[in-house]
């Protein structure tokens, strides 16, 4: 292990560690370590911890590494340093698929709605693939860009329709707009832990040959090359992760844009350093930013998605400035 990965895990972990700590009752190592070893069922700090901060610590952990690599692979798939998981559309989908499950089909956001938002990313992330391959037969990236933003539009507008026709559960559907990893239980974690992991684990075989899509669609050819193979295994795992991520932590915005910069800047252009390292700092973003929620109007919280927006902002708008300048 070289020394930035075992800097970014210890980081990672210290992270983890001041999630569990920190809210209106703030917590010592030794009420931590005691809820995670050995709890007891009237103790008031280990049904804190266990009830709500390791689900919500694990929630943020997952879903900011899964958002990461999403848009890691997406910005790759599309030669886009601009891109990010929503540019496919996945989380209108994850959004429509929610709204009318709760409205139409009446199911519980709890539980079905998180397979119903699942079911929707994916679904999304397929119909962007069927239509860019309309024509000519090429899934370009500019090809899945609009498509992406079309579908995002419409399923958009769609949503809001049915919120104004049907209002029930709106509180909850604004929540989970607003993006927050509160108000899970530990044992609705497991799927998403276990999802996540499952793919990640299964693409890792895979990096190498980013390498080479990275070089651009002409230059992958050119060294043989499966191109449009790569770029579907690509956008099955950014649907997967992305939509297991907006599932259960709702639409959180630019982590999945940020962050494949900042690991490339740390680590280097190769997909087997930088895109486990974009996991990492994806974890640890929206860990920091689930902690600024909590703490910046206690004993009240924001939801974490504004917070990521206002530390995103800034560092999108300097982005934009940065990829205008020319060359040389």
């Amino acid at each position: 292990m070289t020394t930035k990965a075992f800097g970014l895990l210890l980081a990672v972990i210290c992270s983890a560690l001041v999630s569990l700590a920190a809210g209106g009752h703030w917590l010592g190592p030794e009420a931590i370590w005691h809820a995670l070893v050995m709890p007891e069922a009237d103790n008031i700090d280990d049904l804190l911890i266990r009830g709500t901060r390791a689900s919500r610590t694990l929630i943020a952990l997952v879903a900011g590494a899964s958002l990461a690599v999403a848009g890691g692979l997406i910005q790759t798939v599309t030669g886009n340093p601009l891109a990010s998981p929503g540019i496919l559309g996945i989380n209108a989908g994850a959004l429509l698929a929610l709204v009318a499950g709760a409205g139409l089909l009446s199911l519980p956001l709890a539980g079905s709605g998180y397979v119903a938002a699942l079911l929707g990313a994916g679904l999304t992330c397929g119909l962007v693939w069927l239509i860019a391959m309309q024509g000519a037969g090429r899934a370009g990236p500019l090809r899945l860009v609009l498509a992406g933003a079309a579908l995002a539009a419409l399923f958009n507008a769609i949503s809001q329709a049915l919120l104004v026709v049907d209002q029930q559960g709106l509180d909850a559907i604004l929540v989970w707009m607003a993006g927050s990893v509160a108000g899970h239980s530990l044992t609705g974690v497991w799927p998403m832990l276990v999802g996540a992991v499952v793919v990640m684990a299964l693409g890792v075989p895979f990096l190498r040959h980013l390498n080479v899509l990275s070089a651009g669609e002409q230059t992958a050819r050119t060294v043989g090359a499966r191109v449009r193979g790569l770029q579907a295994i690509a956008l099955l795992a950014t649907a997967l992760l992305a939509g297991n991520a907006v599932a259960m932590a709702g639409s959180i915005a630019f982590v999945g844009l940020i962050v494949p910069h900042l690991a490339r800047r740390l680590l280097g252009s190769d997909h087997r350093c930088w895109l486990p390292g974009a996991a990492a700092l994806g974890a640890m973003l929206l860990l920091w930013g689930d902690i600024v929620a909590r703490l910046v109007i206690a004993p009240r919280e924001v939801p974490v998605g504004v917070a990521m927006t206002l530390i995103g902002v800034p560092f999108f708008i300097g982005l934009i400035r940065m990829t205008g300048r020319p060359h040389g």
